[in-house]
């Protein structure tokens, strides 16, 4: 890998990452985010990041393992392998880092700082697969157009910001103190970025089943984190909407950018 691709890599991601900042500023654009405002931005996030994840990792990658020549029933079997082993590796974290989810989103001191942190430790663990995701997207760069995978994760951020921010403003913080930490939390990203473009010094044949692996861990950001969520708030009709809605303008988006 060159320096150049490096660099960008680990630029894209700090950017991607500093979304979670201005999600954490919306905090002085509007006074009081009902429930309802946070499940709606959420679910359209989660739709984003459905069609990134396919589009920019889980297709690319498995038409580029039929390459290898494998065979067929030999390349469904290590692409599988892959996916499952990035769902594994964060559902892994899930199970031994202590966090806590956030059901119900308020302003006001209606839950204590210490709930506030590992809600925000929960958010925090996404960072790092979805910086994952860009440095080996932009690994196979001459594979798949990393920029739309990098959009994807960065209007994903912004509500995960502003919810963190939330959060902290509910447990007693400052307005100024939370958007200011939701921006430290997405500098995590860029560690993720690190991890995924160093996977790509392991060789070209094994950058599509990094792409997939990568795949494998946004769809359980998505699929486990995101969504039993925001469906629990029993709006549900609205949240599937909201879902589509996300899904298929990135769809657009990532056909405009090919």
């Amino acid at each position: 890998m060159t320096n150049a691709f490096f660099f960008n890599g680990l630029m894209a991601a700090l950017v991607a990452g500093l979304f979670t900042g201005v999600g954490g500023f919306l905090i002085f654009v509007k006074k009081r985010y009902s429930k309802s405002n946070i499940n709606l931005m959420l679910n359209i996030a989660a739709g984003v990041m459905l069609a990134a994840s396919f589009f920019a990792l889980l297709v690319p990658s498995m038409q580029e393992i039929f390459k290898i020549g494998l065979g067929k029933s030999h390349a469904a079997l290590w692409y599988c392998l892959a996916v499952f082993f990035g769902v594994a590796l964060i559902w892994v974290l899930n199970e031994f880092l202590p966090h806590e989810h956030n059901n119900m989103v308020r302003h006001g001191p209606h839950f204590s700082l210490r709930k506030a942190w590992l809600f925000i430790i929960a958010i925090s663990l996404h960072k790092l697969p979805e910086g994952l995701a860009v440095g080996v997207a932009y690994s196979a760069e001459n594979l798949v157009n990393p920029e739309s995978l990098v959009l994807g994760i960065a209007l994903h951020n912004i509500p995960e910001g502003l919810t963190m921010a939330i959060s902290l403003i509910g447990a007693g913080q400052s307005r100024l103190r939370a958007a200011l930490i939701a921006c430290l939390i997405g500098l995590l990203q860029p560690l993720g970025a690190v991890l995924g473009l160093a996977l790509s010094g392991l060789g070209t044949v094994f950058v599509p089943f990094a792409m997939a692996l990568a795949g494998g861990t946004l769809l359980f950001v998505v699929i486990n984190e995101i969504l039993p969520e925001t469906y629990g708030y029993k709006q549900t009709a609205k949240s599937a909407f909201a879902v589509f809605a996300g899904f298929i303008v990135m769809t657009y988006l990532f056909m405009v950018l090919e």
